[in-house]
């Protein structure tokens, strides 16, 4: 199932909270995220609908075994995306925000070879 940018975000940016706290509310998206608490409610219940996350009854997000794909696809993504731009010479703040619009719009296929690149040019840089 084809999701939208916005959704992804989301996923990444509860499973970068969960990675960092263990624990994810929907307070700490909206600050992760910079969204307001009703845009954020909003899109818990859309995720939640769409069977990408659990919200247990103290407010806790957990992620299903979709969404959490999903999140580790995406991150995946940004953090390889992030450290080759930042070894190419982009600061890293500016690496990172390319990094994120980099991380939807690239297909499987050239994601993974833009991977392979990546993975066996730093093997052979180093001594």
């Amino acid at each position: 199932m084809q999701i939208h940018e916005s959704a992804e975000d989301y996923l990444e940016a509860i499973l970068m909270i969960q990675l960092e706290k263990g624990r994810v509310r929907s307070i700490d998206v909206a600050h992760k995220l910079n969204y307001s608490k009703p845009s954020v409610s909003r899109a818990v219940s859309l995720l939640r609908d769409n069977g990408y996350l659990n919200m247990a009854r103290d407010g806790m997000l957990e992620l299903t075994e979709s969404g959490r794909s999903i999140a580790e696809t995406i991150y995946e993504r940004h953090v390889l995306l992030t450290r080759w731009l930042v070894s190419l010479g982009v600061p890293e703040e500016q690496a990172s925000e390319d990094a994120c619009k980099l991380e939807h719009d690239v297909s499987h296929a050239t994601f993974e070879k833009l991977k392979e690149h990546i993975i066996s040019e730093h093997l052979t840089d180093t001594p």
